[in-house]
């Protein structure tokens, strides 16, 4: 079973940086003196060149503009840097996003199905191999302006293996004897699921990419993405506080690039899960009916650790966010409750 997606409403930025640009302000051989060189988070700023010409931030579309000597500008001071023939440069406009019917995505399956009546007996059980891929997983995850391919990954809800097994088992109580309104009625029933976590959502704070698209929309997130320099290694939180995947595997982009590792790629934790219920019917009349449920959500109350962080910068090659690939916690343990219900 598979589906296609084209045309999907996605995010990006309107107004990007140009690393090509920021890359030669970054030179101080190519700015007069005293100017700062262009790096991340500088897109907004005006240069002003070795021979006297200028840039108004590196953004594009909607660069900065140049007014004229004593224009009353509606902004604090300091807002306008004085240009070589005497104009004002200011920048007016940041990053901004917009939404866009530019997103793809597929996803491809194989999936089983068994249902079994038998009796007291009633299962049904379902597995499914999947493999989801998409520019973006959801409106406000912002695509690359330049690139939509460079944020193709793993969709945000993909899962490769999902096993659902049900079951409902009339227990056979009433072949003891006794009393009809005590022994009729008693089953257990149960879901049980085994399937592989969400995927990792990489991300880098630090605009090595020069693109500046942080803050762009309903996510705030930049489109970049780290280098992977390392295989990634899987480790057990249980044994090592709370981590995840080894933050050394990962480092900064080149300056005025993207980072080569995909958006998502590999998996965060899976799900081990039991749901558990013993159950009694007892009929009063032909009407009415009673039934009592115990159940235990978790039942071996095992923990279930929500997907780790993969957001972060860097500084000297290393994470700078103490929460890359560290878990943020777990799904609840076990729940035990009681109910009475009259059916009519």
């Amino acid at each position: 079973m598979g589906t296609q997606g084209h045309r999907l409403l996605s995010s990006i930025s309107a107004n990007p940086g140009d690393p090509q640009l920021c890359l030669f302000l970054n030179n101080p051989a190519n700015l007069a003196p005293n100017q700062t060189p262009c790096g991340p988070g500088l897109e907004n700023s005006v240069y002003i060149h070795a021979d006297n010409s200028y840039s108004l931030g590196t953004r594009t579309p909607f660069s900065g503009v140049a007014l004229p000597p004593g224009t009353n500008l509606p902004c604090a001071p300091g807002c306008d840097t004085v240009l070589p023939n005497g104009d004002l440069g200011i920048i007016p406009f940041g990053n901004d996003s917009y939404f866009i019917t530019a997103g793809a995505s597929s996803y491809n399956s194989a999936q089983i199905n068994y249902r079994h009546t038998s009796g007291r007996l009633q299962t049904l059980i379902g597995y499914t191999f999947s493999k989801a891929f998409d520019d973006s997983s959801g409106y406000g995850e912002q695509i690359n302006p330049y690139n939509h391919r460079l944020s193709r990954g793993l969709s945000a809800f993909d899962s490769t293996h999902n096993f659902v097994a049900s079951y409902n088992y009339l227990l056979p109580v009433d072949k003891l004897g006794g009393p009809k309104p005590l022994t009729n009625g008693w089953a257990i029933s149960g879901i049980t699921r085994f399937s592989t976590g969400l995927p990792v959502t990489l991300v880098e704070t630090d605009d090595q990419s020069l693109l500046g698209t942080s803050t762009g929309g309903p996510i705030i997130l930049p489109v970049d993405t780290p280098n992977q320099v390392a295989p990634v290694v899987i480790e057990n939180p249980r044994k090592t506080g709370g981590q995840y995947f080894t933050p050394s595997s990962f480092g900064p982009s080149a300056l005025g690039f993207e980072g080569n590792a995909r958006r998502r790629f590999f998996h965060g934790p899976g799900i081990n899960n039991w749901d558990f219920a013993v159950i009694k019917d007892t009929r009063i009349t032909e009407r009415f009916n009673l039934q009592f449920r115990a159940e235990l959500f978790n039942l071996f109350n095992h923990a279930q650790f929500l997907t780790p962080s993969g957001i972060t910068g860097f500084s000297g090659g290393v994470a700078t966010s103490a929460s890359f690939g560290q878990v943020s916690g777990t799904l609840p343990g076990r729940i035990g409750q009681l109910s009475l219900k009259l059916f009519f």
